[in-house]
């Protein structure tokens, strides 16, 4: 299979990993205001499986380093198989919630607080589970990051037009159940995973593709549970069904599929990067994507266009203390 021995090539997957989860929301943008989230949820679930597969089947098969994708399925043991497998359900649950939260009380308001609560109890968790890298150049750079998604949020809330506060009230506790809950999924796959020897993995762990296959299998398995209550029960708009969802266009669904992979690309590169630069360093460096949501909502969806100068003020401040941020969580990795 695919190994990385470079800490420095294992970043740079790293930071591929935060362009991914910084740009499959675009997907969702192109798939148009009339098609559901729900329904663009189900497609980008099937993307995440099937690119893992694939990836099993290619990257993870080729090579003579490690175990091939077929064979390590075959010797994992159950108990790092349910690791990973409860990994994929938190995060698909997490994922629907921060989704829930986004529509009730703004992007500005959810995003910023989930993804930042997320980000600082990731790497804490992340970083005991399997220490690596200086701790304190390490959460200094995750502080400079919370301070930058903190501007995004102050700024987006300032294009605002208000919102109803009940509405957001809810959106908010919805936003912090969300972000704890995607605070945890990373470390339930990483357990399953021999960290410190992807070549020679102990007997009874996983590979990283194998991990990554075994928690899309409990994204796309919880996704019948979750999205499917959520489409009778929907947190904002009328209930929708799975016929409505087949009378999607190939287009429509392939815009979803698409957001899968590009998210999927991500999380499996973040994940084979761990052995080197470590789970707390791959997680946080992956939760830099707001600032790629960011750059794609400033410069090619022009959200806050006719801001005012404390708003542009903001976003430059964001992206400063992004870049310094992220700097350091690469430069803790080399100590």
């Amino acid at each position: 299979m695919f190994i990385v021995n470079s800490y420095w090539v294992a970043v740079l997957l790293c930071v591929v990993t935060m362009l991914c989860w910084g740009s499959w929301g675009n997907t969702q943008k192109l798939a148009g205001k009339s098609w559901r989230y729900e329904f663009f949820y189900w497609d980008y679930v099937l993307g995440i499986l099937l690119f893992s597969l694939l990836l099993g089947f290619t990257a993870g098969s080729i090579g003579e380093q490690g175990r091939p994708f077929v064979e390590d399925l075959r010797q994992l043991d159950a108990g790092n198989f349910w690791s990973a497998f409860c990994g994929g359900i938190i995060f698909n649950a997490s994922n629907i919630l921060l989704s829930a939260a986004v529509s009730l009380a703004g992007l500005a308001v959810a995003f910023p607080l989930g993804v930042g609560l997320a980000l600082v109890l990731g790497v804490f968790i992340n970083y005991f589970g399997a220490p690596k890298g200086d701790p304190v150049i390490l959460f200094a750079g995750v502080f400079l990051v919370v301070v930058a998604i903190v501007c995004n949020g102050i700024a987006a809330g300032k294009m605002g037009n208000g919102t109803n506060n009940a509405s957001t009230r809810k959106g908010i506790w919805l936003a912090a159940i969300a972000g704890i809950l995607m605070s945890l999924f990373y470390r339930f796959v990483a357990a399953a995973m021999d960290l410190d020897n992807f070549e020679q993995p102990t007997a009874g762990m996983a590979t990283p593709y194998t991990a990554f296959f075994i928690f899309s299998l409990g994204i796309f398995a919880s996704n019948f549970l979750f999205n499917t209550w959520v489409m009778k029960k929907p947190f904002v708009g009328k209930p929708v069904t799975y016929r409505d969802y087949f009378a999607g266009t190939m287009r429509i669904h392939l815009v979803g599929v698409l957001g899968g992979i590009v998210w999927a690309l991500g999380t499996a590169l973040s994940y084979i990067a761990a052995g080197k630069a470590g789970a707390a360093i791959s997680y946080a460096l992956g939760q830099g994507a707001p600032m790629i949501a960011a750059f794609w909502g400033v410069f090619v969806w022009k959200e806050f266009k006719g801001g005012n100068r404390m708003v542009h003020l903001l976003l430059a401040l964001m992206f400063i203390l992004f870049i310094s941020g992220l700097s350091l969580i690469v430069i803790s990795g080399g100590n």
